[in-house]
C-alpha cells in the first residue's frame, strides 16, 4: 500500500500533470527497493503519468540507504533509481531545523527526539516541552499548531506521571500567550468524567471514541514502524474492545522489534 500519492502542478507555466509517490519507511527491510519499484510501475500503469517515487527513511541504521532496484536478463535491463531522505542525517543540522519555519522541520525534530530519548523519559518530557513551545514561538497559525502538536504528542509519549507534569508546565507557559490552542481537555475530561460518574450513555460514547482514536493511532504506528507486515495485524486489533489493551498495544509498538513480538501483547491476554 502506497503511503502517499500526490498530484502537483509545476510553476513554470507549462501544463503538466505528474504524480509524486512518497514512501515512509521506519525500519530496515531487505526487499524495500523492489517494493519501491513495484509501487512506481503500478502507479504508472494505472494513471499513465510520470511518477516520482521518493523514500523517507526513519530507521536507525545510518548506513542503510536503498535507492536502486534493477536486473539484466537476456539483454532486457531494468534500472530504477529513486531519491531518499534519511532523517538521521538531520541530527547534524539541528540549528538549521530550529531556525526553519517549514512545518516539516518540526516533524523531523520530533522523530529524532523520539529516537534519542527512547530510554530517557525525563529528557523526552523536556524535549516535548521545547518542541511544543517552539510552535508558538515560530508564529504558526492555530490550525498548524494543533496539527503539529498532535504529531509531537503521538511521537513523544510519556508515562502518566510525566505526562501530568508536562501538561502542568505547558499550561503555565501557554498562559503567557493568553490563548489555549493545545490543551489536555480530552485526557482530563475523560478522567474526571469517569470519577464523577457520568451517565452511562455518555460513558459509552466516550469509550467508543477512545477505542476508535486508539485504533487510528495503532494503524499509523504499524505502518510507520513495520510497513505492510504491520498492517496485516489490523484486522485482529480492530476487533478488540478493551481500551486498556489497545493502549498497551499502542505503547508496545515503540518497544517491539518485530510484528510477532507485538502480537504477543494481546494474544497473551486472550489466552
Amino acid at each position: 500500500m502506497v503511503d502517499k500519492l500526490v498530484k502537483i502542478y509545476r510553476l513554470g507555466g507549462e501544463e503538466s500533470w505528474i504524480l509524486v509517490h512518497v514512501e515512509v519507511q521506519a525500519q530496515e527491510e531487505s526487499d524495500f527497493a523492489r517494493r519501491m519499484y513495484s509501487y512506481n510501475y503500478r502507479i504508472f500503469d494505472r494513471y499513465n503519468r510520470s511518477v516520482a517515487s521518493i523514500a523517507v527513511l526513519g530507521d536507525e541504521g545510518i548506513n542503510w540507504r536503498p535507492n536502486q532496484f534493477g536486473y539484466n536478463l537476456f539483454g532486457c535491463q531494468v534500472n530504477f533509481q529513486f531519491p531518499i531522505v534519511k532523517l538521521l542525517d538531520y541530527k547534524q543540522r539541528q540549528a538549521e531545523l530550529l531556525a526553519s519555519p517549514n512545518p516539516f522541520a518540526t516533524v523531523i525534530m520530533a522523530h529524532l527526539a523520539a529516537l534519542e530519548t527512547r530510554n530517557n523519559r525525563l529528557e523526552r518530557k523536556q524535549q516535548k516541552l521545547a518542541l511544543t513551545r517552539r510552535l508558538y514561538e515560530q508564529g504558526f497559525a492555530r490550525e498548524n499548531i494543533i496539527n503539529l502538536f498532535q504529531f509531537i504528542d503521538w511521537m513523544l509519549t510519556l508515562p502518566s506521571e510525566l505526562e501530568k507534569e508536562f501538561w502542568q508546565e505547558f499550561r503555565e507557559y501557554e498562559e503567557t500567550f493568553r490563548m489555549r490552542y493545545v490543551t489536555s481537555v480530552e485526557r482530563i475530561g475523560i478522567e474526571e468524567g469517569i470519577k464523577q460518574g457520568i451517565q452511562q450513555g455518555i460513558q459509552q460514547g466516550i469509550q467508543q471514541g477512545i477505542q476508535q482514536g486508539l485504533i487510528k493511532g495503532i494503524s499509523l504506528g504499524l505502518k510507520l514502524k513495520f510497513g505492510e507486515s504491520g498492517e496485516s495485524l489490523l484486522p485482529e486489533i480492530e476487533s478488540i474492545k478493551d481500551v486498556d489493551l489497545l493502549s498497551s498495544i499502542l505503547e508496545g509498538i515503540e518497544t517491539a522489534d518485530t510484528v510477532e513480538q507485538l502480537r504477543q501483547v494481546y494474544q497473551s491476554v486472550s489466552e
